[in-house]
């Protein structure tokens, strides 16, 4: 289904307090987008409409978040749902960008932690590589990572899913944690935050696949 593009999305996003526009020089230096720049950064990757990420930078104050979306029409369904909140939340930001592109804008350690829930399946085999599962988005994600950082991974598609267990045991990547049914484990379930998707999916029966990762190198 092709996106619908949605007229003044761009110069919303341009505009908005709450997005970081990002720059070159920034690299290193990206906690000083925030107002407590000792704290961590957390990072979602493919937001959508910003519901997981908003409800984590609630519960976690200490933490700060950004929310990456590259489409600037499905971003801005985020900016509206924060210009509706009672209390602001100082600890998110959301970037507009090509996750790609992260390390260009992004030192090493700058980000502890990646989320990736339910993103694109590019089932065709030769869009393998754009899976942001993929072992060219692995090496992305372990150029900006703390050496202890962790990606956390979400999804119901099963194939997706199969596919991004192959690619962690053929890169420097070790599985800590997975299950093909992450609602019916009793470990990994705990403090789960459910995505637009999440519900969905899950109220029509569909099992929610989810695994957890980290270097070899990272600190255990």
């Amino acid at each position: 289904m092709r996106l619908r593009n949605i007229p003044g999305a761009d110069e919303a996003v341009l505009n908005s307090p709450f997005c970081i526009q990002l720059a070159p020089e920034m690299k290193g230096h990206i906690k000083e987008q925030f107002s407590n720049p000792n704290a961590p950064i957390h990072m979602e990757i493919g937001m959508g409409k910003g519901q997981f990420i908003m409800e984590l930078a609630k519960r976690n104050p200490d933490i700060n978040y950004i929310g990456m979306e590259r489409y600037s029409s499905v971003l801005l369904r985020a900016l509206q749902k924060m210009d509706k909140l009672e209390e602001p939340l100082p600890n998110l930001r959301f970037i507009c960008e090509d996750a790609k592109l992260l390390p260009d804008y992004f030192a090493l350690g700058d980000i502890e932690k990646i989320y990736l829930n339910f993103s694109d399946p590019w089932p065709k085999d030769r869009h393998a590589k754009r899976r942001l599962t993929s072992r060219q988005f692995l090496a992305c994600y372990d150029k900006i990572l703390a050496p202890s950082g962790t990606i956390e991974f979400k999804t119901d598609n099963v194939d997706l899913f199969r596919f991004s267990l192959e690619e962690i045991e053929e890169t420097n990547w070790i599985l800590k944690a997975s299950t093909f049914d992450l609602h019916h484990d009793p470990v990994l379930v705990e403090g789960n935050i459910m995505t637009e998707y999440e519900e969905k999916f899950s109220s029509m029966g569909n099992p929610i696949c989810k695994l957890i990762t980290y270097r070899e190198d990272c600190n255990k």
